[in-house]
C-alpha cells in the first residue's frame, strides 16, 4: 500500500507538474520528520487497539505533557523564577516531568476503563477534554518560551526521527518477544480465555494506557523542543491521526491483531499523503478530506477481514 500510494504521487507529479515526487534526497527525511511525532503517539496507540480498546485522549495529553515540560525547560524565569539561585535544570528533567504527566494521565484512563467497566472511549474522551484545559490553564493560555538549547535539541535536525525509530523498535520487541507482547494480544483476542489463563486483566490493561499516555507525553515533549515552544494548541487531532496510522497499518479495531512494523508502515503512508498533496499543490481541506476517506476505506476492510476471520472459524 505504502509503494502503491507513492507510485501515485509520482505518476502526478510527471503528469501535472513535471517533477519527480520521490527522487529527491531530502524528501524521505522529510516525509519522515513530519510524522515522527504522530508515530510515537501511533505506536502507544496500537498497543491500546490491541487489547481491544481505544485512546482518544493522546493529542490533549501531549499538549498537556509539552507545557509541564517546556516549563521545566526554560533558560531563565518561568518555573526556575520561583527558586532563586538554581541555574537551568539538566534536559532529563523536563523530559521526565512530560513522560510522568503523561503516564499519569494514561494511568488514570486505563484505571476507569479496566475496573468501572466503561467502553474506552468515554474516559478517553473526558480526558481528551480534561487535558486540553489544563494545557491552557497551567499558563493561563499563553505560550511558554525561553527553552535551553539542550532541551531544543530534541526536536532539531533528525533527532525526532531517531526518537520515533528507537520507540518503534523498542515496542516492536516488546509486542513480539515478551510475555508483555503475548498477554497484549491474549486480552485482545478473548478477554475471558486470557482471565481463565491467569492474566491478571485489569492491571495489564492499565499498564497498557499508562504505557501510551508516557508516550504521549514523549510525543509532547519532542513536539515543544521542535517548536521551541510551548501551547496548549498543540497536537490538535493527533489522536485520529494515530489511530488512522494504526489501522492503516493493519491493527484491527477489534482487537487481537497489529503489529508495530505495520504501525510504521501507516505513518509513512500518512507521511506521504500529506507530503504528495502538498508537493502537488492541493489545498489543505482537499487533504483532509483524502484523509478521511482512506481511513473509511482502511475501518472497512478492517470490518470485512473480521468478518470473513469469524465466518470462517465458525
Amino acid at each position: 500500500m505504502l509503494f502503491g500510494v507513492a507510485a501515485l504521487f509520482e505518476i502526478l507529479g510527471w503528469l501535472l507538474i513535471g517533477q519527480s515526487f520521490l527522487f529527491n534526497v531530502k524528501r524521505l527525511p522529510i516525509i519522515i520528520l513530519q510524522v515522527s511525532i504522530i508515530g510515537i503517539i501511533a505506536v502507544g496507540v496500537t498497543q491500546v487497539i490491541i487489547t481491544s480498546g481505544i485512546d482518544l485522549s493522546s493529542g490533549s495529553v501531549a499538549a498537556m505533557s509539552a507545557m509541564v515540560a517546556a516549563s521545566f525547560a526554560q533558560a531563565s524565569g518561568g518555573f526556575l523564577m520561583y527558586f532563586d539561585g538554581i541555574a537551568d535544570l539538566p534536559v532529563i528533567i523536563p523530559v521526565a516531568m512530560g513522560i510522568i504527566v503523561g503516564c499519569g494521565a494514561g494511568w488514570l484512563n486505563g484505571a476507569i476503563t479496566a475496573y468501572t467497566g466503561v467502553p474506552p472511549f468515554i474516559p478517553t474522551l473526558g480526558m481528551l477534554v480534561a487535558a486540553r484545559g489544563v494545557a491552557v490553564l497551567y499558563n493561563d493560555g499563553r505560550p511558554i518560551i525561553g527553552l535551553t538549547d539542550s532541551y531544543k535539541f530534541l526536536g532539531s535536525g533528525i533527532v525526532p526521527v531517531i526518537i520515533f525509530i528507537g520507540v518503534a523498535l523498542i515496542f516492536h520487541i516488546l509486542l513480539t518477544r515478551t510475555v508483555y507482547g503475548r498477554r497484549t494480544y491474549a486480552i485482545g483476542s478473548n478477554e475471558e480465555a486470557a482471565r481463565i489463563s491467569g492474566i491478571n486483566i485489569n492491571a495489564h490493561k492499565v499498564l497498557v494506557y499508562t504505557i501510551a499516555g508516557g508516550l504521549a507525553g514523549l510525543a509532547g515533549v519532542v513536539m515543544s523542543a521542535r517548536a521551541t515552544m510551548a501551547q496548549s494548541g498543540m497536537g490538535f487531532m493527533y489522536e485520529l491521526d494515530a489511530i488512522a496510522a494504526a489501522v492503516i497499518g493493519g491493527t484491527s479495531l477489534f482487537g487481537g491483531r497489529g503489529r508495530i512494523s505495520g504501525t510504521v508502515i501507516g505513518v509513512l503512508i500518512l507521511g506521504v499523503i500529506t507530503s504528495g498533496f502538498t508537493f502537488l499543490r492541493v489545498d489543505f481541506y482537499y487533504q483532509e478530506i483524502a484523509k478521511g476517506f482512506i481511513i473509511l476505506a482502511a475501518v472497512i476492510a478492517d470490518q470485512y477481514r473480521h468478518k470473513r476471520t469469524s465466518g470462517g472459524g465458525a
